[in-house]
């Protein structure tokens, strides 16, 4: 009986020690896929031992779940911003940057690029009307180099119109309207007279346009200060409306103001540079004016020397 009873305790024994060493595997297999099955039925004897491994599993999963949340959020909100970012910054194109501006702006833009459009227009007008004088006036002083006379030199020249044909007539004129007078120094002042009022017509017939180029390239750059001041002004108030200073926010406004600077300056310097070449040029062309009216005055004494040279002949006769 004894042996019996002892051999009972030991299997019983030996059934608890298997039970309680095999409790924590079954826990440890029971933690793994425990979020993926519903409901389990628990073991009836060693259930209590099973819940008391299986607590710790939860506090495991818990913290990865806020760590990949912002990560995503962040990663979305950069997508947008760049999406949103890529459009403005292909559109920054001039003519995008002056549909986009204010209409101050905008005047000030079409009136620079008006000026600009009227400084070539003066340079190619001007260009062609001092090459084309600057010939005939040096054709016509080598037509009359060999002339004696103004009656010879008007003969040379034939009907063409020009500086050097309007000193020979005023010479001409005088001449026939001092017959009769024997003073020679009179008549050369009064043609002399005559040759400057021609010199001075002539000054202001081919100085126009010269004031349109000296105005442009003097006032341009502060027309297109003002409209970027203006324009920088508005997107001052801008910002301060979306109050931001995100740059892609910024830059636009900013950048429409600065295009008006570039067109005074596009329109300024080339006016300043045709000035200056326009004054050279047209200083040499009014040495020819002088060149002519010496001329002209040349041969109005020597007609008033054979005039009298042949008064004295007839009258030793």
């Amino acid at each position: 009986m004894k042996t019996t009873t002892s051999r009972a305790s030991l299997a019983v024994a030996a059934l608890l020690a298997v039970a309680w060493l095999a409790s924590p595997v079954s826990a440890q297999a029971q933690s793994a896929p425990a979020p993926a099955q519903a409901v389990q039925p628990a073991p009836a004897g060693p259930a209590p031992s099973a819940t008391v491994p299986s607590a710790p599993a939860p506090s495991a999963s818990t913290p990865a779940a806020p760590t990949a949340l912002p990560a995503a959020t962040v990663s979305t909100t950069a997508k947008s911003e760049a999406a949103a970012v890529a459009p403005a910054m292909k559109e920054l194109s001039p003519w995008m940057m002056f549909m986009s501006a204010d209409i101050i702006v905008q005047a000030v833009m079409i009136g620079l690029a008006f000026a600009s459009l009227m400084t070539w227009t003066v340079f190619i007008a001007k260009s062609i009307e001092l090459s084309v004088a600057s010939g005939k006036l040096r054709s016509a002083l080598k037509r009359i180099a060999e002339a004696h006379s103004l009656a010879e030199a008007q003969m040379a020249l034939g009907t063409k119109q020009g500086i050097l044909p309007s000193f020979l007539a005023a010479a001409l004129h005088e001449a026939r309207m001092s017959a009769g007078l024997s003073s020679d120094a009179g008549i050369k002042e009064r043609a002399a007279s005559s040759f400057q009022e021609i010199v001075r017509a002539e000054q202001r017939r081919i100085r126009i346009g010269m004031g349109v180029l000296a105005t442009i390239g003097s006032t341009s750059p502060f027309v297109g200060l003002f409209g970027t001041v203006w324009g920088i002004m508005n997107s001052f108030i801008g910002i301060s409306k979306s109050q931001t200073t995100n740059l892609a926010v910024v830059a636009p406004g900013i950048a429409e103001a600065l295009l008006a600077t570039a067109i005074g300056l596009v329109a300024a310097i080339p006016a300043v540079i045709i000035y200056n070449h326009f004054s050279r040029v047209t200083k040499g062309y009014l040495e020819l004016v002088s060149r002519a009216s010496g001329a002209a005055g040349r041969l109005l004494s020597r007609d008033l020397d054979r005039s009298h040279g042949g008064l004295h002949s007839r009258a030793a006769e």
